[in-house]
């Protein structure tokens, strides 16, 4: 389904019943990275999962935008399907807009659920980010493939599930190279760690023990700056926890979003 927000138009699903849980995706892939949690949240929760522009089915933007702007894509879905409340589940760029969201608008969101994610990026974000925006642009995303990768999956995992790697494989590829810049260039201007306080809902940060990408004391810092949140280090798990320890990264989400459940 698609929703026209804006200028953009915004593809999502819906699966199962129950409260609002929205599913927002990392950098580089659609929503179809949330497969292996389907199963475990559409008995629980009526599952919303949103392409980001320039992922998935959503359309292109032309240029740079903001985690604003994604967050205000969000919010503009929610109006559009009537949505007053959701929990949330963001992993990477997707616990990047949650946070975005929740701090620009307040009591919209009842549950924060952040994955392999930070609030602030390292001393070298500006330089990084351009270095792959400029390779997306000069190579396409085949020239990111084995990079992205290698710090998704931990090597064992990779061996031992090519088949997963390749499907994660196949949706890197599929990913618009504009989109994947814009969203670079969003990512690059993320700091919101010293807000992080703002934030008075309840939240779980969950981040694998060989994430190289979002390493582990950025998950303890976001933490330690929000009251009364969770900490899970997930062993054996790069960056793309949910998938390479899935049964673990659910249950853990299931016990944290049903534990004294109210209505959304």
């Amino acid at each position: 389904m698609h929703a026209r927000i804006g200028d953009h138009d915004i593809h999502y699903r819906i699966d199962g019943e129950g409260p609002w849980l929205t599913l927002s995706h990392s950098l580089a892939v659609g929503s179809a990275m949330w497969e292996p949690q389907l199963a475990a949240l559409t008995p629980h929760f009526k599952v919303l999962r949103v392409d980001t522009r320039g992922h998935g089915g959503s359309s292109v933007p032309a240029g740079p935008c903001t985690l604003e702007d994604l967050a205000d894509d969000v919010r503009g879905l929610y109006r559009v399907l009537g949505i007053a409340h959701s929990h949330w589940l963001g992993l990477s760029m997707g616990g990047m807009i949650g946070q975005t969201f929740a701090l620009k608008y307040p009591g919209v969101l009842t549950r924060l659920v952040l994955a392999d994610t930070t609030a602030r990026g390292a001393p070298n974000a500006q330089a990084m980010w351009g270095e792959r925006i400029a390779t997306a642009r000069s190579k396409g995303m085949q020239g990111l493939l084995d990079g992205t990768l290698a710090r998704w999956f931990t090597e064992p995992y990779r061996a031992a599930h090519p088949e997963v790697v390749a499907r994660v494989a196949a949706l890197i590829e599929s990913t618009a190279v504009e989109g994947y810049c814009a969203c670079c260039a969003a990512i690059a201007q993320l700091d919101v760690l010293d807000r992080l306080h703002e934030i008075d809902v309840p939240a779980l940060v969950i981040v694998g023990e060989q994430d190289q990408a979002t390493p582990p004391q950025m998950s303890r810092d976001m933490h330690s700056r929000m009251a009364g949140s969770e900490l899970l280090v997930l062993p054996n798990a790069a960056h793309l926890a949910s998938t390479e320890q899935a049964e673990a990264f659910n249950a853990a989400v299931l016990e944290f979003l049903l534990r004294e459940h109210t209505s959304a």
